[in-house]
Order: structure tokens, then C-alpha cells, then sequence
């Protein structure tokens, strides 16, 4: 077999440097670990036999090694390997990719090569490597045993060329395609790729068509998104920001983080204005040829899964510090910061090469230290270019000055940057350190990463043990939409319930307040002096007026000391979803004190004689009972007419023992007072014309919407609420009525009780109607009362729980005589059992006349014009009794 051959070639390279690798003597057996030395193979491609061999190995290490394109922008080849190669129809970009096959080196890599391009029909593995000395390789031996010796063929190259059959044999796996590290992995034994003239005596009749490329190039999904190929390579990159140009300085304000391996890169702008950030590429799936449980033929290593690679250590700065220039003196006495704050935060000058062509001058260095060594120096010029060193542990500013007293902490204060840190100490602040990096441009969204990839405020997690120790934490951000969303990003972090946020003042009322907890008779300066660090005269629009401060530094500058400790010392605790106090509120308590002292919120029902124990306050719960027949619905509509006569509230109704026509037919009897029919009940009244019924139509149907289930199935309490919004917001509805309970459909779980369910159910209704303003009465049945007597039901009576009474705001009780014949017939009692809010009413009973023409309920003691239309007394022909 050819494999001799091979195996021979590889003795002597292997005596020559070190073991290479290690292949076994029958089919079957495979790679388990390859060694190879650092550096190139010798030879070029012209040392190949014959052009179907050329074409062979560009198309083996070629096409399947898609990731060496990265690798080989640099190299150029001979012409004259130009033209052989594109003799045999193979293109440049094909060239490009095995460029790192010359070099020089032994002649024995030569006959290597074609060695195994002879044996790949029998037990060859191939490595073609550069920049490693080792590498393991994992091989999945089922796959490669199962796929035998009849999977390759004879077949034609997609070029042109001489003949090239079957699939290729070499891939690069996704985890170990780095620069400086390139691996092609070895086909498994029985694995045919390349056909020489004569196939191998195991090759099939039959074609195979190499497996389609596994997954897309890392620098082919950075280009689609505008960034250059180079910044695939493995490591960090810092460019230009293709959005926004780096700003007006044209600065290099992208930072490109790839893993080669992983086949994934990261980028974000660190410009505030900018922010933009994004992922590209992924894993890609190993290709198989179809057939068999593995496919035929599927001899591909599988990728080894993506591991965290440790961190690298953090560089340690190497400064040269020298005292500040005059010039910096100047700089910060303009800002009004104290020389004893420059002194005690190790402010100095260094001489460096400044980023952005600008050549070496003198800058400003701000040191971090953390446990009194030094991590990291920020650096500025005097025209706001800043960088720090790379590589270097990011922590906060000012971290070693941290001092908590007593085991309850302290206070400390997060600023922006170096100059409000520098500030807030020259105004007598202390415990106050400053971020190291700039602020985003907007709140990330989703939930927080995990702290190893929290790299953009990994300077949170490093001090993480300082910052614990603090009870509160004054969050000191600059007063603009990115420091807002630092303060934001902090308190994520950090935990709201202990960050409180300075806000800084925008109008002439928030200096006022400053002052007076100053202890200042006036304010200390006038509008229009001078710009601070970071204002308009720095290239930043101020967005707000003359009153309007960004900063800390700002407010020291135009302000004064005084004001700035005010300004931090009048904090405010950050919100907290769901906790709230009364201040927030002062609007709408200060609105409801205007209102009308003798009603308050309450609305009258249109009856004085029940207006005295009931008033109906929206955003409440009301639940009416009664026997059957005592007239629930009916005092209901009777109501929600007096409410949208006098008040012109509207209404959802989800009243589901009533059909549409009738309910339609007892609203317009209570507006126009006559009867809809001629019937015995109409008692000889005359019965509405055409005219005054579409006239009280077209009043119903402007008032009442109705909520009703048009499927075979009852509808859920859920549901009815779900529509009730909707009316809300489309018909703006004061009320809803859900008459009766035992007409919705109680799907309750099998392991909750009824009490439980009509609490939750309760619940709902209730949180309903408290956030959408809306009082929602609620009808339910008594149970059947044994031996009763024709006596009032009590509240606790209700069918279900006693919840029906503990959770509403209000509980009625309608009740009337039903005996035949009797004199007070027409009576019916409106008991009101249950009061919480006093301004609602108190515990009583009233009585209303019921007209059974019109099914209007009269007060007997309201005279005049102090009865509703629809609450008023009707003659025998139809006009309104005189008072």
C-alpha cells in the first residue's frame, strides 16, 4: 500500500525534529495526538508531481480549511506558482488559503506530502501546522469506525481540473482556528478525499459529494456589518467606529474582542453619543454525508465544545510621574479644585505619546490604586483626550480613600469621572470615588450577564467587597441621557434599595431648594457665569438653560462648596418598583381636597334618602345580594341610570341572565318613564312612541356597552376583565357590572378551595378597579336559606365564602315584601350592610318606592327637581308627576 510509503516519510521527519504524530498500522485505528514543530513546511506548491495533485491539496486544505483565509493576507505567491495553479482552473482565493505551506525547511516535508496524498485511500492522516508545538486532537472513533472503506469514489472536480473525487479529508476545527495556530484535522481511516489517476482498490463506482462548508468565516459576518476582516484574528482590536467615526476627534473608540476558537466576535463603541454593539458568527455544525446511522462516509472529527478560557493577568503600569506643569495647575485652579486634592489623589504629570498622531506631550495621570498598589493610570490631555493603560485591572478612582465606620457602613458617592470625584473633595466631601470608563448611551436591556462577562463594569465587580460595606450609595452621575443610564446600569448592580441619586439642577426653583438647605439667603451666583467641565465651552451642548448644571464640577465652579454639599446631601432614594410614599401623590391628594367638601370623590345615586348611608366612589367594590325576585338587576340599571344622568358616567354591563333586547327595553323604560308594550303590566299608561324610542336608544347606546360571551362555553372572570379594559381605554366606562357570580365559568385547580379561588377571584376584581378608576358592582347569590322566613338575607348568607363581605368595599343588601297582596308591595329596602370608606356612606337602610310601569325606583321624600329624570315619578299618561 501507499501507507508505507507514508510512514516512512514521517520516520524520517520525525528523527529530524520531534514526533509528528502517530498513526496506527490497520484501518480502524486513529490519531489521538499530534506533535509538530514551530515552523513552516518546507517546499511550494510546484513540488507536487503533476497539476491533479496541486489541485488536490488546495482543494483538501483549501476549501475545507476555510478559516486559514484570515491567516494568509500577508503572503504573496510566486508567479510562476500562479500560473501553474491557474492552469489547472483553480483561483486565487484557493492559492490564498495554503500559502502557509512555504517556507523553508527539509526536503523530507516534500516527499511527506506527497506521500499522503498517495496513502489517502488507505490510513493517512494529514497535519498541516505553523506557530504551536502541540496540539491535541479529539476523534470521535465510532463515526470513523463505522464509516469503512466504501465510502469514497471516483468522481470530477468542480473546476476544471485533472481528476479530483470524493469528499475532502482535512478540516480545521472550529476551536483551534487562531492565528499563529492552524490545524488541519486528520480523515479518518477508510475515508477516501482525493482519487490519484489510478482510484485506490477500495474506491466505490459511485460518487461522493463532498459535505457542504460547517458554519460561515468570522471575518464574512464582520464584513456584512462594516468591520475589516483583520479584526477576526484572535484577541482585542481597537478601530475607528464605522457609525460614528470616533467623533470629532477621530478617535479609535471601537473595541473588537474575537475568539478565533469559539468563531465569535464582540464590538462596542465606548462613545457615549454612539454605544453601538453587536455579536457575529457562532459554532458551526460538523458536515455529514447522508446514510447510516453516522451517514455514510461521516468521518469528521467533532469540534471539541468551546471552554472558558482563564483570564489574563491584569498589566501592571510602568509610570514615569512628574510634578504638574503650571499649565496643569492653572487647569485645575479654574476648576476650582484644591491643590490638597490633587496631592492626596496622587494627581502628576507624565510625558507620553499621545493616542490620535498628536506625538508625545505632557499629560495629566490620574492613578488607581487598589490595596495601596498601583493597577491603572487614566491619563487627559488639556483638550479631553483620555485613555488608560491596557490590559490594566479596572477598578474605581479614589477606592483606597474608601472609609466605613462601625459595622452599620457609611455613605459613598460614585461620580463620572476624575474631575467630580476632585470636586467633591475640594467642597469637603468624603468616601467619594469615580467610575473609571465613560457612561453608556443607554440602559442594556434583558437581565444582567453573569460577572465574568460583565466586562463593561467589571470595575464594580473587582471593588465588590469595598462597596458592600457602604449602607447607602449616592449615585453622582452627570445630568444627561448616558448618565442617566449609568445610574441606572449602578443601581442594577448595586442593589436600589440603597442607592439614592443626586439630581442635579435644571431651573432656578431646584437652586433655591439647594439654597435654602444650604443655609443661603440668596443664591451665590448669577445665571450667566462661566461654563464648567464638560458644558458647552467643551463641545457639549448644554440642554438646558442658564440654570442647568451636568455635573458635579460644574456645580463647585458656578455654585460654590456650599451648594454642591447641599445638592448631595438633598439625595433622593431611587425608585423602587411598587414602593412609593405620599409625596408622589401630592397632586391628586391636593386635587381632592378642592373637591366639593360636603360630597368629596362620592357620587350621588340620585336618591337623597339613600345618598345618606351610599355614594358611589370610583375605583371601589360593591357587592349586591338579595333573595331571588327581590330586584338586584333591576335597582342596579335603576342606579347606573341616575349615575349617567346626573353625572354622565358610562358603563360595561356583563349581565348574563339578561338578553340583549330586554336589557335595551328596561334601560330605555327608565329614561323616557313609559312602558315599552301595551301589556298588563303598563297598568293603561301609554306606551312609547317611535320617536321617544329611538330618542332613548340612542341615549342607552351612548352610555352602555355591552360584555358579552357570543361562544357556547360561560365566560371567565379573567375575560370579563380583560374586555372591561378594552372599554376603558376605548369608551372611557366609570363602572361595570358582573351580574351574577354563578354565571361564570370557576375553573378552579383541583387542590384550592372555593374560599381560596373567591378570594383570588376577588382579588383581581378589585386591582382592577383600583388602577383603572372604575367601581365595579358584583351580584351574588345568597345560599338557600333553610326556614326562612321571609326575612332580609344577611351578607354572610352569600353562596360561596365569607370573602364576598371581607373583600369588598361596600356590601348592599336588596330586599323587598313578597307576599301577594300586600299593601307595601311596591317597597323595597335598600340595606346598606357594609361601608369602608367613610366618605362612602355609613351602615343604614333606605327605602325607595318601585314603579313596576317602568321599572324606575322612586325616593317618596325627594321633591321637585331634586330627583333625576330617570328617578322621577310618572302619571297615569305618561308625564312626570307635578311636584
Amino acid at each position: 500500500m501507499h501507507a508505507r510509503a507514508f510512514r516512512a516519510a514521517a520516520a524520517r521527519f520525525s528523527r529530524a525534529f520531534v514526533p509528528v504524530w502517530h498513526a496506527g498500522t490497520r484501518p480502524g485505528t486513529h490519531v489521538r495526538h499530534v506533535s509538530y514543530p514551530a515552523r513552516s513546511l518546507d517546499g511550494t506548491v510546484a513540488d507536487l508531481e503533476s497539476a491533479w495533485e496541486r489541485e488536490a491539496l488546495l482543494r483538501t486544505l483549501g476549501e475545507r480549511l476555510a478559516p486559514l483565509r484570515a491567516l494568509a493576507r500577508a503572503n504573496a505567491l510566486a508567479t510562476a506558482a500562479d500560473a501553474e495553479l491557474a492552469a489547472a482552473g483553480l483561483t486565487r482565493g484557493a492559492l490564498e488559503e495554503i500559502l502557509r505551506l512555504r517556507g523553508p525547511g527539509p526536503a523530507a516535508l516534500s516527499d511527506i506530502r506527497r506521500a499522503a496524498l498517495r496513502a489517502l485511500g488507505g490510513e493517512a492522516s494529514l497535519v498541516a501546522l505553523e506557530g504551536v508545538s502541540s496540539q491535541a486532537v479529539e476523534v470521535d472513533e465510532t463515526a470513523a469506525s463505522e464509516a469503512g472503506p466504501s465510502v469514497a469514489g471516483a468522481g470530477r472536480p468542480r473546476t476544471g481540473g485533472p481528476g479530483l473525487s470524493g469528499p475532502a479529508v482535512s478540516r480545521i476545527t472550529a476551536s483551534e482556528a487562531r492565528p499563529g495556530r492552524v490545524t488541519a484535522t486528520e480523515a479518518e481511516l477508510g475515508e477516501a478525499a482525493v482519487a490519484s489517476k489510478r482510484p485506490p482498490p477500495h474506491a466505490s463506482a459511485q460518487s461522493a459529494t463532498p459535505p457542504p462548508r460547517a458554519g460561515q468565516p468570522l471575518e464574512e459576518a464582520l464584513a456584512r456589518v462594516g468591520l475589516p476582516a483583520w479584526t477576526a484574528a484572535e484577541g482585542m482590536h481597537r478601530l475607528r467606529c464605522p457609525r460614528c467615526g470616533g467623533g470629532s476627534d477621530a478617535e479609535s473608540s471601537l473595541v473588537v474582542t474575537s475568539d478565533a476558537g469559539a468563531g465569535t466576535a464582540a464590538w462596542l463603541c465606548h462613545r457615549a453619543t454612539c454605544g453601538w454593539s453587536g455579536r457575529a458568527g457562532g459554532p458551526a455544525r460538523a458536515p455529514s454525508a447522508r446514510g447510516g446511522e453516522h451517514g455514510a462516509g461521516d468521518g469528521a472529527l467533532r469540534a471539541p465544545s468551546a471552554r472558558r478560557r482563564p483570564p489574563a493577568p491584569a498589566v501592571r503600569p510602568r509610570v514615569d510621574f512628574r510634578p504638574l506643569t503650571p499649565e496643569m495647575l492653572a487647569f485645575f485652579d479654574a476648576r476650582g479644585i484644591s491643590r490638597e486634592a490633587l496631592e492626596r489623589n496622587g494627581v502628576a504629570a507624565e510625558t507620553l505619546h499621545v493616542p490620535g498622531g498628536a506625538g508625545e506631550a505632557a499629560v495629566i495621570a490620574f492613578p488607581y490604586h487598589r490595596a495601596g498598589r498601583l493597577v491603572n493610570v487614566k491619563y487627559r490631555t488639556l483638550d479631553k483626550r483620555f485613555w488608560q493603560v491596557r490590559g490594566a485591572e479596572k477598578v474605581l478612582y479614589g477606592l483606597d480613600q474608601l472609609v466605613f465606620d462601625g459595622p452599620a457602613g457609611g455613605d459613598v458617592v460614585i461620580v463620572e469621572g476624575e474631575m467630580d470625584k476632585l470636586a467633591m473633595e475640594s467642597a469637603g466631601l468624603g468616601n467619594v470615588v469615580s467610575v473609571p470608563d465613560g457612561a453608556p448611551a443607554r440602559v442594556r436591556d434583558g437581565d444582567l450577564p453573569p460577572a465574568e462577562d460583565d466586562t463593561k463594569f467589571s470595575y464594580l465587580w473587582n471593588c465588590k467587597q469595598y462597596l458592600d460595606q457602604a449602607q447607602r450609595v449616592i449615585v453622582a452621575t452627570d445630568n444627561d441621557a448616558p448618565g442617566e443610564a449609568l445610574a441606572e446600569e449602578l443601581a442594577r448592580r448595586l442593589g436600589r434599595e440603597r442607592c439614592w441619586r443626586v439630581r442635579w439642577p435644571v431651573a432656578r426653583e431646584d437652586h433655591e431648594l439647594a439654597a435654602r438647605g444650604a443655609g443661603l439667603d440668596a443664591l451665590p451666583a448669577a445665571p450667566d457665569e462661566g461654563p464648567g467641565e464638560g458644558s458647552a465651552a467643551d463641545g457639549d451642548a448644554a440642554p438646558g438653560g442658564a440654570w442647568y448644571r451636568k455635573d458635579a464640577n460644574e456645580v463647585l465652579m458656578r455654585d460654590g462648596a456650599a451648594m454642591l454639599r447641599a445638592m448631595v446631601e438633598g439625595a433622593e432614594p431611587l425608585p423602587i418598583r411598587g414602593l412609593l410614599r405620599f409625596h408622589e401623590y401630592y397632586d391628586d391628594i391636593l386635587r381632592h381636597y378642592y373637591l366639593d367638601p360636603r360630597t368629596g370623590q362620592a357620587a350621588s345615586t340620585g336618591w337623597p334618602a339613600l345618598d345618606a348611608f351610599y355614594k358611589v366612589i370610583p375605583g371601589e367594590l360593591t357587592i349586591v345580594t338579595g333573595v331571588p325576585n327581590s330586584g338586584k338587576s333591576e335597582w342596579i340599571d335603576a342606579l347606573l341610570c341616575n349615575l349617567a344622568f346626573v353625572h354622565g358616567w358610562t358603563f360595561a354591563m356583563c349581565s348574563m341572565e339578561k338578553k340583549a333586547m330586554d336589557h335595551a327595553r328596561q334601560l330605555v323604560e327608565k329614561y323616557t318613564g313609559r312602558p315599552f308594550f301595551d301589556l298588563p303590566y303598563a297598568r293603561n299608561s301609554t306606551r312609547m312612541s317611535l320617536e321617544e324610542l329611538n330618542e332613548g336608544l340612542d341615549w342607552v347606546d351612548d352610555r352602555f356597552h355591552l360584555v358579552r360571551y357570543e361562544d357556547d362555553a360561560l365566560p371567565s372572570v379573567d375575560w370579563v376583565l380583560d374586555v372591561a379594559k378594552a372599554a376603558v381605554y376605548r369608551y372611557g366606562i366609570r363602572g361595570l357590572v358582573i351580574d351574577p357570580y354563578n354565571e361564570l365559568d370557576h375553573q378552579r385547580p383541583g387542590n384550592m378551595s372555593e374560599t381560596e379561588y373567591v378570594s383570588q377571584m376577588l382579588t383581581k376584581i378589585k386591582r382592577f378597579a383600583q388602577v383603572s378608576g372604575v367601581h365595579v358592582w358584583f351580584v351574588a347569590h345568597p345560599r338557600q336559606l333553610q326556614q326562612w322566613r321571609g326575612e332580609a338575607p344577611n351578607l354572610y348568607d352569600i353562596s360561596g365564602s365569607a370573602h364576598f363581605i371581607n373583600k369588598a368595599d361596600n356590601g348592599i343588601v336588596v330586599h323587598r315584601n313578597r307576599e301577594p297582596g300586600a299593601e307595601n308591595a311596591a317597597e323595597v329596602q335598600i340595606l346598606v350592610r357594609k361601608v369602608r370608606n367613610k366618605v362612602a356612606g355609613t351602615l343604614g337602610e333606605a327605602v325607595l318606592e318601585y314603579d313596576r310601569v317602568n321599572g324606575r325606583y322612586i325616593d317618596p321624600g325627594a321633591v321637585g327637581a331634586s330627583a333625576p329624570q330617570t328617578s322621577a315619578r310618572v302619571g297615569r299618561t305618561g308625564a312626570a308627576a307635578p311636584a
